[in-house]
């Protein structure tokens, strides 16, 4: 399960490259989500990747916020 979530990560990302970038954090939603999964599994991985696209918008500010 694991390696097919991140697989459709990587997928997403190849595609967005042609895309203007709008993520307002450093890694990048997608690349937090990949590092989410990788350290703390599917479950909690997509969790934590879920809370932190909601974070994502117009009215955060942004910034560093790696995976804890």
């Amino acid at each position: 399960m694991r390696r097919v979530l991140i697989y459709a990560i990587r997928i997403y990302q190849k595609l967005s490259r042609y895309r203007p970038r709008v993520c307002r954090y450093e890694p990048t939603c997608s690349e937090y989500a990949v590092q989410a999964i990788e350290k703390y599994g599917p479950v909690k991985g997509v969790g934590m990747a879920a809370w932190r696209i909601l974070r994502c918008n117009p009215w955060s500010a942004g910034g560093f916020d790696p995976v804890k």
